[in-house]
C-alpha cells in the first residue's frame, strides 16, 4: 500500500488490516486526529511558518515556537506554549506537502518519529 499522511497531525499513517476495504478514504491516523481535524489556527500556523521562512532566507531555520508566538502573541507565555504541538503538526503537514523539511542538529529527520527540539527550513 502507498503510504499516507494524516490530515491532522502530519504523521505517516500505518496501514492496518481493518482499513483494507476503505484505504482510499482513510484520512486520519487515530480517533484523536479524527476528532480534532484541522482548525483555522492550524492554517494560521502553516502560513506563519512559511512567512517566517521567507523572511529569514534560504538555508536558515526556524523553531516551531516562533510560529506559535506569531499566532498566539508573546504577551502570555501560556497561550503560545499551548500552540507548540499544533505548530509541530503544521510543520509536519508542510513536510508532507514538500514545502519544508525538519532538522535536528542540522540533519534532516523523519517528522513522524522526530522527538525533542526540531528546526524547520525550506527545501533548497
Amino acid at each position: 500500500m502507498e503510504p499516507k499522511t494524516c490530515d491532522s497531525c502530519g504523521r505517516t499513517i500505518e496501514w492496518r488490516k481493518k482499513w483494507e476495504r476503505n484505504w482510499d478514504e482513510v484520512r486520519y491516523c487515530s480517533d484523536r486526529c479524527r476528532k480534532r481535524k484541522i482548525k483555522p489556527v492550524d492554517r494560521e500556523l502553516e502560513v506563519a511558518i512559511q512567512e517566517l521562512l521567507e523572511q529569514c532566507g534560504n538555508g536558515k531555520t526556524i523553531c516551531p515556537s516562533e510560529a506559535a508566538k506569531v499566532v498566539g502573541g508573546t504577551e502570555s507565555e501560556a497561550v503560545w506554549r499551548n500552540l507548540m504541538e499544533p505548530a509541530r503538526m503544521a510543520a509536519r503537514r508542510l513536510v508532507a506537502s514538500g514545502d519544508v523539511e525538519m532538522t535536528q542538529q542540522g540533519r534532516v529527520v523523519d517528522p513522524s518519529t522526530a522527538q525533542g527540539p526540531i528546526r524547520i527550513r525550506r527545501i533548497s
